[in-house]
């Protein structure tokens, strides 16, 4: 079951979401809704609970063969960084320069609630830092200088 993915103009984007508590089936549903609507449509490489307007950390992400879902993650980030363009499925069809850590170690949960370690490079720890970044409300135009995001945001929301 697929769902609609909110857009940068949804409020609920900017809510930081709840630590998950109960690994029951509603999270087992939630999963599989996150993975299904993720896979519904080509070069998508990741999607947090909040863009479907649910707001618990969980998220889940699939790119180059590595796929697989993280509750309740917490990032550890290295010191290299590196530029390249990131999209969002919230604002379909946008791409824009960014800089984030070029490795990350994400440590967090499965489903059932067993710990799970994921080490990632490249563009799947983009990836994981872009969705992480959606479950503490925080957007990934948020991390460009200002003139930047209105130059984002112009392009990115549609016109009144």
């Amino acid at each position: 079951m697929t769902e609609p993915i909110r857009t940068f103009d949804d409020p609920v984007l900017r809510t930081v979401a709840t630590p998950v508590r109960d690994f029951d089936r509603e999270l087992r549903r939630l999963v599989k809704s996150l993975t299904l609507t993720m896979r519904a449509g080509a070069g998508r490489a990741g999607l947090a609970a909040p863009q479907l307007g649910v707001p618990l950390r969980v998220l889940v992400y699939s790119y180059d063969g590595a796929s697989g879902h993280l509750v309740n993650p917490r990032l550890e980030l290295s010191q290299r960084r590196i530029t390249a363009d990131e999209a969002c499925l919230s604002a379909p069809g946008v791409w824009w320069p960014l800089e984030r850590s070029y490795m990350v170690t994400a440590r967090g949960r499965d489903m059932f609630g067993k710990p799970v370690t994921v080490r990632a490079l490249g563009v799947l720890a983009r990836v994981l830092q872009h969705e992480a970044d959606h479950l503490d409300g925080v957007l990934f135009s948020d991390h460009l200088e200002a003139s930047e995001r209105e130059r984002f945001l112009a392009a990115a929301l549609p016109s009144e």
